[in-house]
């Protein structure tokens, strides 16, 4: 039977290898919520309208040196959609458009990144909208800003895949299928 004096130090060694694991890992960051933002802009006959999704959540482990081994995850509170006007958010949740009430999150799960253009990221994950999930890409900027890491990029999607306006709503000469989903996230170490 082991000693307690050598559970202890077994111990500690795995807490220390836990720990350097976790560092190498990169630097987890933290979203700030006041300064990030996250919308979706769509024509509605022929005109732009940009709406804000009011609460989100951001997970991100980055490490600038090492951009192949960032990970990221984004949850997005569908209730906190809005279009500037309480009539409207109310219909956008309802089963035709959103369906909040069975699927009140979207959530984007990155799966890689690879080095792009001019100082960009090509980011490639997963997007689950109204319980379809489905396979994005789209470029990323980073930069820093005192102690902040800045993230900035456009996901173009299609409406329709996720079943976004259903019945009547499918007729996209009233609304367009091309939604573009912009996201600017301002994070902290």
């Amino acid at each position: 039977m082991k000693s307690h004096s050598s559970l202890r130090v077994g111990a500690a060694l795995l807490v220390s290898l836990c720990a350097i694991s976790i560092a190498a890992a990169g630097a987890f960051l933290k979203a700030d919520g006041a300064k990030s933002s996250v919308s979706a802009v769509f024509k509605q006959m022929n005109v732009p309208v940009e709406a804000k999704f009011k609460k989100f959540t951001a997970q991100i482990d980055y490490d600038a040196a090492k951009p192949e081994l960032w990970k990221a995850s984004v949850d997005i509170d569908i209730p906190s959609f809005d279009l500037g006007d309480a009539d409207y958010n109310q219909e956008v949740l309802k089963k035709e458009w959103f369906n909040a009430a069975q699927f009140p999150k979207a959530s984007f799960v990155s799966t890689g990144m690879k080095a792009g253009a001019a100082g960009s990221l090509n980011v490639s994950g997963k997007l689950t909208i109204k319980g379809k999930t489905t396979d994005v890409s789209f470029p990323l900027t980073v930069k820093k800003e005192g102690a902040n890491t800045v993230f900035d990029g456009t996901l173009p999607i299609k409406r329709l895949v996720f079943n976004i306006g259903d019945g009547e709503w499918k007729d996209t000469s009233t609304v367009a299928d091309e939604v573009v989903i912009k996201f600017h996230v301002v994070a902290a170490s």
